[in-house]
């Protein structure tokens, strides 16, 4: 294995597929863009809503921004589908605004991995949906979620 290698790599099994889903929630949920940006090719590719992201220096500032805005961000990824190098997550995250909103934002994301399993394109729909406190279902506190806490299918989303 070389330095810039980042198992699991492909082709994906079952197995390989949703452990590389949850290595890459444990690392949005460091919210560390330094950290989360190594998952990714040098040049990867985003569209993330109608946002477009290029390369690493791109990443680190749109998830530096974006933890700046969506505060106490915590994330569930689950495994979809996989083929290959690819694999297709759903996911949800809830979090508030500065002026104490909350939100639960729904998506789905298509990811392409290169031979040293690091990720060269990923596509992200998102929808957001304004909810109450009392609504919140992410209680951990933050980093890593437990892992006896529910999953999005457990958790009926």
């Amino acid at each position: 294995m070389t330095v810039s290698q980042r198992p699991p790599l492909p082709p994906f099994t079952s197995e390989s597929a949703a452990e590389k889903v949850r290595l890459a929630e444990d690392g949005w949920n460091s919210r560390d863009p330094a950290k989360v940006v190594l998952a990714y090719t040098m040049d990867s590719q985003w569209r993330n809503r109608a946002e477009f992201v290029d390369g690493r220096e791109a990443i680190v500032t749109f998830l530096t921004e974006k933890w700046r805005r969506e505060l106490d961000y915590r994330l569930i990824k689950e495994l979809w589908a996989f083929d290959g190098n690819r694999i297709a997550v759903r996911f949800a995250y809830e979090w508030h605004d500065d002026s104490g909103n909350w939100y639960r934002s729904f998506g789905n994301e298509n990811w392409e991995f290169d031979d040293s399993g690091l990720m060269r394109k990923r596509y992200a729909c998102i929808n957001d949906l304004p909810i109450r406190m009392d609504d919140r279902r992410f209680h951990w506190p933050l980093g890593r979620r437990p892992d006896d806490h529910p999953e999005l299918s457990e958790l009926g989303f």
